[in-house]
């Protein structure tokens, strides 16, 4: 197991957590894209509040890092290895993929959230849930700080804090991180949106964005509604399922993306390897863009915002074109574009 020993393991795995929540936007991202929202508004809403709140967890996971005097980085080959590859620094048998909404996306997106059980102890590396390796990250934070003190762990410039963005539909809230405490509450954040407000809980802490009525659901049960095609309802828990109003899924309302696109499937010049090459500048830039703005220039997360809305025009025409197989449409690649290759 990694230790969190000193600041710079620490620093380490609060990069390593950056990797981790980005590693899940792509496929979030194929998946949201797919979708018919008019055929789909409830898969397309749910797909999309939990990419905003991936969003989210990213920026809380740079304010820690910047918080404890590190250096988020982002634009780099790292965040994106070749699809397939197993979930960052966690459980082998994740396979992250990127495939279109449908049982075998959301199969995925469960075992990505997979809440931890009450006795599943605090994992630096090699984590089997999210919530584990969170728990490691804290454990080491408090460990450091009654040994170092709180004044030599939180090191630094207050400036590189990210405050509020606007992601539409996403809930929770970007929390700016100087002490042990706002620490605590930024990963209590990221822990409760993903997996529920307790271990043993359906519900984050939030409320619905969409039905400020009702309390909202964590990711991994928000994902079971879809799956099981029926919404939680107070009383409701992990072992009763969702015993709510029925949710409509039409799996027949999806673009057939073709699993784990490459551009080295299309020869150079090719209609869909140009529009593949296209995406991957954007996807790029706004890894460039996440960068910027994590380490001392915090209004460059209106154009990375901006960049992400732009980002679906490209991929969703892709989704349109022909893969040449006779069955399936291309789709985006998410290969990392060297800043010296960039338009």
């Amino acid at each position: 197991m990694a230790t969190i020993d000193t600041v710079d393991d620490l620093r380490r795995h609060l990069q390593w957590a950056i990797e981790l929540e980005h590693a899940t936007i792509p496929p979030y991202l194929c998946a949201l894209y797919s979708l018919d929202a008019a055929r789909n508004p409830e898969p397309a809403q749910v797909v999309g509040t939990v990419l905003a709140e991936e969003m989210l967890h990213l920026a809380l996971a740079a304010n820690l890092l910047n918080a404890v005097g590190g250096e988020p980085r982002l634009d780099t080959p790292e965040l994106l290895p070749p699809y397939p590859h197993p979930l960052p620094h966690g459980d082998r048998s994740v396979h992250v993929q990127l495939v279109p909404f449908g049982p075998e996306a959301l199969e995925l997106f469960l075992r990505i959230e997979q809440p931890a059980s009450a006795d599943d102890p605090p994992e630096g590396e090699e984590y089997r849930t999210i919530g584990q390796f969170y728990a490691a990250i804290e454990a080491g934070l408090r460990a450091l700080c009654d040994k170092l003190g709180e004044d030599a762990v939180f090191t630094g410039d207050p400036k590189r804090q990210i405050g509020a963005f606007h992601l539409r539909g996403g809930g929770g809230e970007v929390i700016a991180v100087h002490d042990l405490k706002t620490a605590s509450a930024a990963l209590a954040e990221i822990v409760e949106q993903g997996e529920g407000a307790a271990r043993t809980d359906v519900w984050d802490g939030d409320r619905d964005v969409f039905h400020p009525e009702r309390e909202e659901v964590a990711h991994y049960y928000r994902f079971q509604e879809l799956r099981l095609g029926r919404r939680y309802r107070t009383g409701d828990t992990p072992a009763s399922g969702p015993t709510g109003e029925k949710i409509e899924v039409d799996f027949d309302g999806v673009l057939p993306m073709r699993p784990n696109p490459r551009t080295a499937d299309y020869p150079e010049g090719s209609p869909v390897r140009v529009a593949q090459e296209e995406f991957n500048q954007t996807y790029s830039l706004l890894l460039y863009q996440l960068e910027q703005a994590f380490t001392g220039e915090p209004g460059q997360m209106k154009d990375a915002v901006g960049t992400m809305f732009g980002l679906r025009k490209q991929a969703v025409a892709l989704m349109k074109m022909p893969s040449g197989d006779g069955t399936t449409t291309a789709g985006p690649t998410f290969e990392y574009v060297p800043p010296e290759r960039r338009n």
